[in-house]
This record gives structure tokens, C-alpha cells and sequence, in this order.
């Protein structure tokens, strides 16, 4: 069979030389299922053809990133809030009607956060045609709306409340205000795309009055108790409906006795006249080919209607109302692991403008500006300490209690909350752009992400309708009872399978996100539940990341300063953690620094670069083989430091050694995977063989050393090709390819770092190991969860068709048990809330 193909055509920034041309093309090429690759020095393009079965543009895009490069992608991204889409099938419709029109790229819609975001080429479509095809489906867009509540001075009474209202319901952008005399309060519902807070402020104070100042805003916080309370009142009132159907209704009469008193056509057009809201939208949807969730239950009620049980048709109704209420809820309970990230965003930022400090939204902030915080106040955006001194608690990005303390030169992120200090930060990212903006889209984007089983559940949803219809059919044929009939496919429930995955991997990325676990999408827990290989990186992964030159040995009649000068001068542009140990001994021993030129690195190898008219390269053994046979290498290689060669004119002039310290909970965390049954944990390093040896050898786990970056990459693969499922845990930067390579790449302490949150597939927010483990068990607790949602619907529908067909399940109750499989999911799935 031949492969399906797609091409893209990328403008690729950066990409400067013909060296640039081949790290580009390689980047692409190392991805399984690119089919060929052309790159363009002179347009700064990439063309490149490939399977879309086997790959994701985004991961094209993602090496090219992780390669150093910027993609300028020739789309435009809209984002739209959609009302009314309330379950699975509501979300396929407005994809599909999204999907068929002329210039979109792609389309992705979350059912969780009521979004559609769109990639479209603005030269062929626009924002009202998607908006008008949306409504042509049903549904409606929404404006973006937020709640602000203000305490305003000198409102006294009923007339300056008046006052106050009047003033701000004339405001382009106010949907409603909400005046409170007695607590001097205003509630202004608004849209804060047409309207900002200081606006509103500017408003009230234009009137006569003053804002006092502004108490923080409540934050929510999801738990299990959220969850059980409604939970056990939603089954209570079902068990309730139940009993008094069977006990009031059934023997006591009243539902015979109001059949015979209430004439058929009365209690028809009660029961036509209670349900319309639901039955409108049935009929709505059967115009347009759609078969919904209650479609099913309103033939059964009309089956009911015929053959004159109008009681038994209006408690149908009835329960028909209650499962609408229960998705919802089930749905909304989902989604409050968004809502509840997305309501500690910081809103607001007190900025210095001139000599005064100016409190302005956080879309009014530009990046360089100086963001003041005082003591209990969020930090509004990303940036850099330049003065003060504060203790902040980052447990909103890294999922770890503990404060830091933080002063000039700290890096702190939006949404963390400094307190004992305050502090003057300058801005270097600003809202989504920032950490915590990141962070909400990714958990948001995760939704698109669906795990395999949630696609086998979706396709059975849609052969599920055709056989309950057939077993209806059947029912009639054989027992010409119609009550039966209507039994059966009013007990039918489709949405319970639709909601049996996504509800529990929600419920899991999103307390994931809470704890310092970033998961990107259904798909990849499924993949980590089943994993049995680990592949981990060395430097900044399993080691600190932060080595010490520890040795210097000078060769050749030159002195060690020599040695150490040169060997900075050429490390002076380097990023690599080697690079920033020799440059941080230099300066401690006031070495001066010329500056390099024609600097050139050289991946997994050294660098190379022209100082005071010499070639100086530093590098590994690879770069510089010379070295490899001293006798103080193979002392120092048993110690397991890692070597340094400093050549001059390609002549071997010095050698340092290095050493990184293991991360303290690395050896509990290895003992902690391994009690988790992973076939082969294994280390990947670009050292020699003896550091590598020594370090393995010590955490009991094997080991491959001397490697490039394709190298690890080729590993990946050659386990993959084995019928392993892989996770790769590395720095995110370094590794990024064979992070997206790996079945499940994990990024280690990726807070702040826009290419670990890009190129892995989970990013753990801080530098801790325990989390590796952590997240293995989520994901397993997270299938398990799946399986058995799974395993109860199944068994249930086939228990109710089963009984509804033979006649033992009558209407009224298959009505009353359709509601039940959505409870016990949404019960079964809040577990994950709690993650040990």
C-alpha cells in the first residue's frame, strides 16, 4: 500500500550558511517518516515531504526548533470559544464543519475549555466565514467575558449607586453591573478584548467616586471532595426518582390512574410541551443527518406516546433532562482542572512609567519594562531580579512547596507569589508567552492528544447507534411489544462510552499540572502506562548539569594559566554545561578574555574558534584523539571525571578534568522505576567509557558511551524497531530530537525553558527525579481507570439492552438507568484528583 504523503513548505530564520542548511536537513531527516527534505539557503525555506500516518507537522516543526532554528509558519491562528458543544459528538460536528473549508490548514477542538482553534491561511479565509460555518452547525461563538468586582468610596446610597451603574453600562464592552449599596461594591461583567480594568477605574472616578483597593480574587482549588458530594446527591436524586416511580407510581396506581383521568392529547402536549427545549434540538440535528444522544430516547418516547402510556413518555422527559444535566456536569467537573489554573493568572502589574509606578493590565506590559511587586502579590510576568530581595513560592509552576529565595539576577515566573520582600523585576516574557501561559495552553492542547483507546471508544460510539436500532428492530419483530422496543433505545446510551477516556485523562493531566507534571495529551499516558525501556541522558539529566574543572594539566612547556585562557576564550560563546565550568574557573582566577572569532561548534564533539591569531579547538577525545592514551586521562577517567583536550594549532597543549555531582534522589528514583517492572533501564552519554561506566555502575542500570546526538537517536529507534515502547528522559535542549523520537520524551526541568516545553512529550517543571516515577505510576493509575470506566459501560448498555429487549426493563426505568454509567465515570475518574 502506498504511504499518504503531505508537504509543507517552511520559512526557516537563522538559517544563514550552508552549515545551517545541513544541521536543518539533518534535524528533518533523522524523523521517522520524512519521506525527502529540501532545504533553500537563498529563499530560507524547508520543503519536506511526509507520511502524516506516522508523523505530526508539529514535530517537524519541533526539530527544526531544536535544532536552533525559527520557523515562520505562513498560517494565522484563530482562536474561537464555542457554546453549546457539550459532548464528543458536538465537538466532531464543528471540526467538520470547520475542516471542509477552503484555506484551513487544521483544526483542533477541546471539548474540555468549549474551544476550536484554527490554522487558516488569511488570504483564503477569514474569521467570519469560520464563525458564520460554526453557526450554520448550531452552535454560536462566544465574546470573551470576565467578572470584576470593585469597592468604589463615597457610593453611600441608592441614587450614587444608580449613578455608578448608569456610568458604566454606557462603556462599549460592559455586558452588565451589578451595584451593592451595603457593601459599597460594583460586579461589572465585561468583555476584556473591548474593555480593561483601568478603564473601568477611570470610569468610576470620572463619576465622583474613588476604587478602593481591590481584594484578591478567590482561587479554586479541585479536589475529590468537589467531586463526591454532587456526585452522591446526583445518584441520590436518581435513586429517589426511581423509587417513586415504582412505589408511587407503579403500585400505588398513579401513573394508571393519571392515564385514565388526563386525556391521551392533554397529556401529549404536556409531555411535547415540558420536552421541546430538547426535542427541538433532536429534530434540528436529524435535519442536518445528526444523530445525538437523546435521539435514541426520543423515539422511545414516541413509541410511548403511541401506544397512549403519556406518563411513562413524560418521565422519559424527565430523565432526559436529568442526563443533559448530568454530562454537563460531568463534563464541567472535567474542565475544572482548567479553569482552575486559568484563575490564578495574573491579571494585573504595577509598572514603572517615568517617576511613578502605574497599575495597568498585564496586555498593557511590554517586555524590558520594570514590574514592581510588593510583599503578597502574584509576580505578573517572566523576567529577571534587578533589585530587592523576596521569598517566592513557585508551587504554581513547579509543583514544589518549598520557596525560594529570590534577589538580584533570579529568574521568577508569572503566576508565583512573593512574599517577606518585595521586588523590582524586568519583564522578558509577558502573558501566554510566559511559563504559566504556556503551561494553560499545553494542558488545554492536551485534549487534542487522545490516547488510542479514547479513538476505539469513539468508533465503537459510532457503530453503537446502528446496533442498538437493530436490536430495537429485533425486540419488535420477535415480541411485538412497542413498550419493549422503546425500551431499548431509550436506555441506550452512546455518550457514556465517548466520555469514559477523556474524563479520566483530563482529570489526570490536570492534577499533573498542579504537582509539577506537565502532560501533554491522553496519547502519551497511554504510551507510559505501557512502557518497558528507559533511556536516560547523563549531563544536566541524571548529574546536576552544573560541572567543576576540578584538574589542569599543562602539555608541551605551556603554563597552566595558558591553558586555562585559551581554553575560555574558545568555550567564551558556548552554552554547554562543560563550557560554563571552564569559564566560571577562568573568571575566579581574573583570567582576562580576548575575543574569539570564526567560533564554530560542533555537536556531541567541541568547539573551535581563532584566538590571537591561533586555532584553539576544545573538545573530547573525538575532536582531539591525542589525548586519549595519557596516563592522567585513564587516572582521571577511573574517577570518573569527564576530559577536556585543549589543542593550539592542532598540537595538544592541555587537558582538564571535570566532575558533576549526581542529583541526590536519583539512586531512590532508579530503585523506584525498577520495582515498576521496566525491561531495560539504560544510560546514553556522550563521555568516554570509563566516566560512563563508573557512573552507571554505581546506579546499577546499563550504560552506551562515546555518542552523538544521531547516535542516541538511532538507539531510540533500534528498540523501537524491536516492538519496545521507549521513554527518553533528557535536558530538553541537547537531546531535543531524540526526545521527539522516543515514544514518551520527559523533559527535566524545563520551567522557563521554551524548547523543553516544545520538544518533549511531558515536561517535568522542576529539577527533581522523584517525579519520573511519579508519573510512571499516574499513567498506570490513569489506564486502570480507563479500563475499568470502559469495562463498566460496556457491561451495563449490554445488562440494559439485554433486559429492555426481553421485555424486563420498562421504559420508565431504562430511562432512569441511562444516567447511571456518566455518575459512576465521572465517581470512578475523580480518583485521579487525588494522585499519591
Amino acid at each position: 500500500m502506498k504511504p499518504q504523503q503531505t508537504t509543507i513548505e517552511m520559512t526557516v530564520q537563522g538559517m544563514d550558511c550552508s552549515d545551517c542548511v545541513r544541521h536543518v536537513q539533518q534535524a528533518i531527516e533523522n524523523l521517522e517518516g520524512v519521506q525527502s527534505v529540501d532545504v533553500l539557503l537563498s529563499s530560507q525555506k524547508a520543503i519536506v515531504q511526509f507520511d502524516p500516518e506516522r508523523i505530526e507537522r508539529r514535530t517537524v516543526y519541533k526539530a527544526v526548533e531544536g535544532a536552533g532554528y525559527k520557523i515562520v509558519k505562513p498560517t494565522t491562528t484563530l482562536e474561537l470559544t464555542v457554546h453549546g458543544m457539550d459532548c464528543s459528538d458536538c465537538a466532531r460536528h464543528v471540526r467538520q464543519a470547520i475542516e471542509k473549508m477552503n484555506g484551513v490548514e487544521s483544526v483542533e477542538v477541546f471539548l474540555a475549555s468549549q474551544k476550536a482553534v484554527v490554522e487558516l491561511d488569511p488570504t483564503q479565509v477569514n474569521r467570519q466565514q469560520i464563525v458564520q460555518a460554526v453557526q450554520a452547525a448550531g452552535y454560536s461563538i462566544a465574546e470573551p467575558t470576565t467578572t470584576l468586582e470593585v469597592s468604589v468610596n463615597g457610593m453611600d446610597c441608592s441614587d450614587c449607586a444608580r449613578h455608578v451603574q448608569q456610568t458604566l453600562e454606557k462603556l462599549d464592552g460592559v455586558e452588565s453591573v451589578e451595584p451593592f449599596v451595603t457593601s459599597k461594591k460594583v460586579v461589572v461583567k465585561l468583555n476584556p478584548v473591548k474593555l480593561s480594568r483601568q478603564e473601568i477605574y477611570q470610569a468610576i472616578e470620572g463619576a465622583g467616586y474613588s476604587v478602593a483597593d481591590q481584594p484578591k480574587e478567590p482561587r479554586n482549588q479541585a479536589s475529590i471532595e468537589d467531586i463526591t458530594r454532587p456526585v452522591l446527591t446526583l445518584f441520590g436524586i436518581v435513586i429517589g426518582a426511581v423509587l417513586f416511580i415504582v412505589l408511587v407510581g407503579e403500585r400505588l396506581g398513579l401513573f394508571e390512574s393519571l392515564t385514565t383521568h388526563i386525556p391521551w392529547f392533554v397529556g401529549t402536549i404536556l409531555v411535547l410541551a415540558g420536552g421541546y427545549p430538547l426535542l427541538i434540538n433532536v429534530v434540528r440535528a436529524a435535519l442536518k443527518n445528526k444523530i445525538t444522544s437523546h435521539t435514541l430516547m426520543t423515539a422511545g418516547l414516541i413509541a410511548a406516546l403511541v401506544v397512549g402510556q403519556w406518563a411513562t413518555a413524560a418521565v422519559v422527559v424527565f430523565f432526559m433532562y436529568l442526563g443533559e444535566y448530568v454530562e454537563r456536569f460531568t463534563t464541567e467537573r472535567a474542565r475544572r482542572a482548567l479553569t482552575d489554573l486559568e484563575s490564578i493568572a495574573p491579571r494585573m502589574a504595577r509598572v514603572e512609567r517615568g517617576e511613578q509606578e502605574v497599575e495597568v493590565p498585564i496586555s498593557q506590559v511590554a517586555v524590558g519594562e520594570i514590574v514592581v511587586v510588593r510583599p503578597g502579590e502574584q509576580i505578573p510576568v517572566d523576567g529577571e531580579v534587578i533589585s530587592g530581595q523576596a521569598t517566592v513560592n513557585q508551587a504554581t509552576i513547579t509543583g514544589e512547596s518549598m520557596p525560594i529565595e529570590a534577589r538580584s539576577g533570579t529568574n521568577v515566573f508569572a503566576a508565583t507569589l512573593a512574599s517577606l520582600g518585595s521586588l523590582r523585576i524586568r519583564a522578558t516574557a509577558i502573558g501566554a508567552d510566559t511559563t504559566f501561559g504556556r503551561v494553560i495552553k499545553l494542558v488545554e492542547e492536551a485534549e487534542a492528544r487522545r490516547a488510542d483507546v479514547q479513538r476505539i471508544a469513539d468508533k465503537f460510539s459510532a457503530y453503537y447507534l446502528p446496533v442498538v436500532l437493530g436490536v430495537a428492530a429485533l425486540t419488535f419483530t420477535v415480541r411485538r411489544d412497542p413498550l419493549a422496543t422503546a425500551a431499548v433505545m431509550i436506555v441506550a446510551c452512546s455518550c457514556s462510552f465517548a466520555l469514559a477516556t477523556p474524563i479520566a485523562m483530563l482529570a489526570s493531566v490536570g492534577a499533573g499540572a498542579k504537582r509539577g507534571l506537565l502532560i501533554k495529551g491522553g496519547k502519551y499516558l497511554e504510551s507510559l502506562a505501557r512502557a518497558d525501556v528507559l533511556l536516560i541522558d547523563k549531563t544536566g539529566t541524571l548529574t546536576l548539569g552544573r560541572p567543576q574543572i576540578t584538574d589542569i594539566v599543562p602539555l608541551s612547556g605551556v603554563s597552566e594559566t595558558d591553558v586555562l585562557a585559551w581554553a575560555a576564550c574558545a568555550e567564551r560563546y558556548s552554552e554547554h554545561p562543560l563550557a560554563q565550568a571552564v569559564l566560571t574557573i577562568a573568571e575566579e582566577r581574573n583570567i582576562s578574555l580576548h575575543k574569539p572569532e570564526q567560533f564554530e561548534a560542533f555537536p556531541g564533539m567541541g568547539v573551535q574558534a581563532l584566538v590571537d591569531g591561533h586555532v584553539i579547538a576544545v573538545g573530547n577525545h573525538r575532536m582531539i584523539p591525542g589525548g586519549a592514551s595519557l596516563t592522567v586521562v585513564k587516572r582521571f577517567e577511573e574517577q570518573g571525571k569527564t576530559m577536556l583536550f585543549v589543542a593550539r594549532d592542532s598540537e595538544l597543549v592541555g587537558v582538564l578534568a571535570a566532575t558533576d555531582a549526581v542529583r541526590i534522589e536519583v539512586p531512590t528514583a532508579i530503585a523506584q522505576v525498577r520495582k515498576l517492572q521496566l525491561k531495560q533501564i539504560e544510560l546514553l552519554t556522550g563521555d568516554n567509557e570509563r566516566t560512563a561506566a563508573a557512573l552507571a555502575g554505581n546506579l546499577g542500570i546499563h550504560y552506551r558511551a562515546n555518542l552523538l546526538p544521531e547516535d542516541k537517536i538511532a538507539i531510540v529507534r533500534e528498540y523501537q524497531a524491536k516492538g519496545h515502547t521507549v521513554v527518553m528522559v533528557g535536558d530538553g535542549v541537547n537531546d531535543a530530537p531524540a526526545l521527539a523520537q522516543a515514544d514518551i520524551g520527559i523533559a527535566m526541568g524545563a520551567a522557563g525553558t521554551s524548547v523543553a516545553l516544545e520538544a518533549a512529550h511531558i515536561a517535568l517543571m522542576r529539577d527533581d527525579w522523584q517525579l519520573v516515577p511519579e508519573v510512571l505510576q499516574i499513567a498506570r493509575r490513569t489506564m486502570n481507570v480507563v479500563k475499568l470506566n470502559i469495562a463498566f459501560t460496556a457491561v451495563f448498555n449490554l445488562a440494559g439492552l439485554s433486559l429492555a429487549a426481553f421485555g424486563f426493563l420498562p421504559p420508565i426505568f431504562a430511562a432512569a438507568a441511562q444516567s447511571i454509567p456518566d455518575i459512576g465515570i465521572l465517581a470512578n475518574s475523580a480518583r485521579l484528583l487525588r494522585q499519591k
